[in-house]
C-alpha cells in the first residue's frame, strides 16, 4: 500500500549529510518540505525552520502539521551516549504530538561484531557505548510504535559517501585527501568487502519506508550497490579524480588508535567500531527488496564520479 505523498514532510537535521539528501529527494519527488536545523537554512523549494530539536517544545512546534517526520539529526560523535537519547526522545515526542509518522535514519552499530552478512533479525548485541546507545534508541522508538503512541519505522545504512558527506569514514579523509593528492586514511584492512552507501540512495530508501504503511514498526536495511574492498573504493576515487592508481592508504591499526586516542577523543571513540573494518562488513537488504521491489542503487562508479564533482565544486 502506497500512501499519499503530497502532505507536509518535516526533516530534522536537514543540513546534515543524510538530512540534506532527504530534503533533496523530497523536493525531487514534489513533496512539501519543512527543513529543520539550528540555523534554519534550506534549499530553494523547502521552508527552513530554526529549532533546537533536543528541546521538546521547539521540536513540537517545528513538527506541527507534519504527515511524516524524518529523524536525521545527530549530536557530535563523541557525545552520543550523553545527548542522543534525549534528542531522539524529543523528536519522538514531536511525532506523538503531531500524529506524524516517524522515519528514523539509523546505522548498523546495534549489532556489534557478527559473522556473515548483516540482517535485520540479528540480535542487538553491541557492547560499546555508542552501539548500546543505538540499541536503546531503537527500542524506545519501536516501543512507542507497539504502544500505539506513534507510527515508527527505522531504516539502517552503512558508511555513506556523496555530496555533503564529509564527516563519514568514507568522507573528507578519503575523498578530500585523494583529491588533494594525499593518502586516504582508513582504520582497518584494505582487502575486506565493505558496504558503502551513496547518500541519495539512502534518501530514496527512507522515502519508500515513509510511503509504505506495511513498513511500520520494523527495522529495514536500505539497499546499496555491491560491496567493495577499501582498496577498490580508493582506486575508483583516484581514477575519477585523475590521481595515480592504486591509491595508497594510510592505515590506522587498533594499536595506533589506542595510542592516538589518548590525545584525540574522536580517535578514542573510533576504537569501538574498528571491528567493522577488520573483517567483511556486508549489509543484506533482501528483506527490503522482497517487500518493496528493487530500488536499483546507483552504481559505485557513477556515484563516485558525482561525489568527486561535488568536492571539486566546493
Amino acid at each position: 500500500m502506497t500512501e499519499p505523498g503530497g502532505s507536509l514532510h518535516v526533516v530534522f537535521g536537514a543540513t546534515g549529510a543524510i538530512g540534506g539528501a532527504v530534503v533533496t529527494e523530497l523536493l525531487h519527488a514534489g513533496r512539501t518540505v519543512r527543513a529543520v536545523s539550528r540555523g534554519g537554512q534550506a534549499p530553494d523549494g523547502a521552508h527552513g525552520v530554526a529549532a533546537d530539536a533536543s528541546d521538546r517544545a521547539q521540536a513540537a512546534r517545528a513538527a506541527a502539521g507534519a504527515a511524516v517526520i524524518y529523524h536525521c539529526a545527530s549530536p557530535p560523535y563523541t557525545q552520543w551516549p550523553k545527548l542522543f537519547p534525549a534528542l531522539t526522545g524529543s523528536i519522538l515526542g514531536a511525532a506523538e504530538s503531531s500524529g506524524a509518522k516517524l522515519v528514523f535514519a539509523d546505522n548498523l552499530y546495534a549489532y556489534g561484531p557478527v559473522d556473515g552478512p548483516l540482517r535485520e533479525d540479528l540480535p542487538a548485541a553491541a557492547g560499546g557505548r555508542k552501539g548500546r546507545t543505538r540499541v536503546e534508541m531503537a527500542a524506545q522508538l519501536l516501543g512507542a510504535h507497539r504502544d500505539g503512541r506513534a507510527r515508527v519505522v527505522i531504516g539502517r545504512a552503512s558508511d555513506y559517501y556523496g555530496p555533503r558527506g564529509t564527516g563519514s569514514t568514507a568522507g573528507q579523509t578519503v575523498f578530500g585527501r585523494i583529491l588533494a593528492g594525499k593518502k586516504p586514511q582508513w582504520t582497518g584492512r584494505l582487502d575486506q568487502p565493505h558496504t558503502f552507501h551513496y547518500l541519495p540512495d539512502i534518501a530514496r530508501g527512507l522515502l519508500v519506508l515513509a510511503d509504505r504503511r506495511e513498513a511500520d514498526g520494523q527495522v529495514w536495511h536500505l539497499p546499496a550497490a555491491g560491496p567493495l574492498t577499501a582498496q577498490q573504493f580508493f582506486d575508483m576515487i583516484a581514477e575519477a579524480a585523475g590521481q595515480p592508481v592504486p591509491a595508497r592508504a594510510s592505515v590506522a591499526s587498533p594499536a595506533l588508535l589506542a595510542v592516538a586516542g589518548v590525545f584525540s577523543p574522536l580517535l578514542r571513540e573510533m576504537r569501538e567500531t574498528s571491528y567493522q573494518f577488520r573483517a567483511p562488513f556486508v549489509l543484506d537488504a533482501s528483506k527490503f527488496e522482497a517487500a518493496f521491489g528493487r530500488l536499483e542503487p546507483t552504481a559505485h562508479r557513477d556515484a563516485v564520479q558525482q561525489t568527486v564533482a561535488w568536492y571539486r565544486s566546493r
